[in-house]
């Protein structure tokens, strides 16, 4: 193990037990640098070449690490947390085939038993040879850390502006929480062995071969696809029909409402294009291989049905539109169309692929999957719930209280356009959350609780927002 990296890791293990504690923002990003330095040294060290993907994989995933930063709701940044782990298993793994996209993470979860054996050999084989280098470095530790301590302590007592200074920069440690930092010392140890020792030992996942399916004749092949490719053009002819203001028609003949005629489809919508999805690969595997008329045929008949499922795409997401319009926007009905955008450009690309080959398939839809968590966690999907709602409130008077006042912090510079008692009633749990958080370290604070305290600050909630009185104010705008 090369010194570089020893040392990346017990700075990733140091600050994990300072900084992670008291809950994550830009101390989960500043815990990660280490240890992709560490990451970075050990491959250096085992002779592997930092190629262009790998980049592409590693500033994803610090990319990623940022949406804690700024905002506050738990479930993008939970989502976010999870994809740039993935994308980080990618930047040390390498490869560019499915098996090495989808089985990456479990070399690094194998590495987090190896990794830390692989690393107590390499300080017992440096140990000796380095000992004349440590020490001296050591004392330099010592003496700079006494230094600080004293002087600090000096100027701390003469000027109080300073001392607060130095009292919101330095992190809080206790001992009451003791067992605590030593397992996130522990943990941040153990993280940044595994991902070294990846580095330097990555499992080759492009080495494994898929067995080809066995070829199917044309009409066995192609007989049950033309059919379903028939029942999809008969279906988008429908709804095209629908698009260009059949509405009331149908709403006639089926006898369901607006809202219904949406919500009773999209859920069908979304599943018809996640099994499209499974039914291309299902085909692929077993199209017919026998010269270029079966390659053309197979074009043509997938080809045919992915631009028809993209029709459907298009129906899932003007269903919910007007699902929204009728009920307004939630954390689950922005996530499900987001995935539903997403698995539509995933069938371009498929299509892309039949014609410049698929070679670079796996990677770019795990890019886009990166890039796509990313922007939804930029895009701040709690604050675009409480913007739709709120826009929702001022044209038609409905408003759904009892769900804007769950909204996190992220969500109160929408809310706080309502008007009194209205905005106060929104925003009484968030604020009461904050003021439960607001002794929080800097590190331990989002963007988005930082820009909610100043608004709550210079507008505070009314103490006449209790429970009965938002209780009947709710009841009044959800059924108005």
């Amino acid at each position: 193990m090369p010194a570089p990296a020893l040392w990346a890791t017990l700075a990733t293990g140091l600050l994990a037990t300072l900084l992670l504690t008291d809950g994550l923002a830009v101390n989960l990003l500043l815990v990660a640098l280490p240890a992709a330095c560490a990451a970075y040294a050990a491959g250096r060290f085992a002779g592997r070449r930092t190629r262009a993907w790998s980049l592409v994989w590693a500033v994803g995933g610090l990319a990623l690490l940022t949406i804690p930063v700024l905002r506050d709701a738990d479930w993008p940044s939970f989502l976010a947390v999870v994809t740039a782990l993935a994308a980080g298993s990618l930047a040390l793994h390498g490869g560019r085939s499915w098996p090495a996209v989808l089985l990456g993470p479990i070399g690094v979860f194998n590495s987090l038993v190896t990794g830390p054996l692989w690393g107590w050999h390499g300080v017992r084989a440096r140990s000796n040879d380095a000992r004349g280098r440590v020490v001296p470095v050591l004392r330099a530790l010592v003496v700079t850390a006494v230094l600080l301590l004293v002087f600090g302590a000096l100027f701390a007592g003469a000027d109080a502006a300073f001392a607060d200074l130095l009292g919101d920069l330095m992190p809080k440690a206790s001992f009451t929480g003791g067992t605590w930092h030593v397992v996130t010392l522990a943990l941040g140890i153990v993280g940044a062995l595994a991902v070294a020792h990846t580095a330097a030992a990555p499992i080759r996942w492009d080495r494994a071969r898929v067995p080809e399916g066995r070829a199917r004749g044309r009409v066995e092949w192609a007989l049950p696809l033309v059919v379903l490719v028939l029942l999809f053009a008969v279906f988008n002819a429908v709804q095209l029909t629908v698009l260009f203001g059949g509405y009331d028609a149908v709403l006639r003949e089926t006898g369901l409402s607006y809202a219904e005629y949406a919500r009773q489809g999209f859920w069908q919508l979304l599943l018809a294009t996640l099994l499209t999805l499974v039914v291309i690969v299902l085909a692929l595997r077993w199209a017919p291989r026998g010269g270029v008329r079966d390659r053309t045929l197979v074009r043509g008949v997938l080809g045919t049905l992915c631009v028809l499922a993209l029709v459907v795409v298009a129906s899932a997401v003007r269903r919910m539109d007007m699902y929204v319009e009728a009920y307004g926007l939630t954390r689950l009905r922005i996530s499900v169309t987001a995935v539903e955008w997403w698995l539509g450009l995933v069938i371009v690309f498929i299509m892309a692929a039949g014609v410049w080959g698929a070679r670079w398939l796996p990677r770019a839809v795990a890019a886009s999957a990166v890039a796509g968590v990313l922007a939804f966690g930029l895009a701040s999907p709690d604050a675009l719930v409480a913007e739709r709602n709120v826009q929702r409130y001022e044209e038609t008077g409905k408003f759904d209280l009892d769900y804007a006042d769950g909204l996190s912090a992220d969500a109160v510079p929408a809310l706080d356009r309502l008007e009194e008692p209205m905005r106060s009633c929104a925003l009484r749990l968030v604020a009461r959350d904050l003021a439960d958080t607001a002794g929080d370290p800097w590190y331990a604070t989002s963007w988005g609780q930082a820009r909610a305290r100043d608004l709550l600050a210079d507008r505070p909630v009314s103490t006449d927002a209790d429970v009965v009185t938002c209780g009947q104010l709710g009841s009044e705008a959800l059924y108005r």
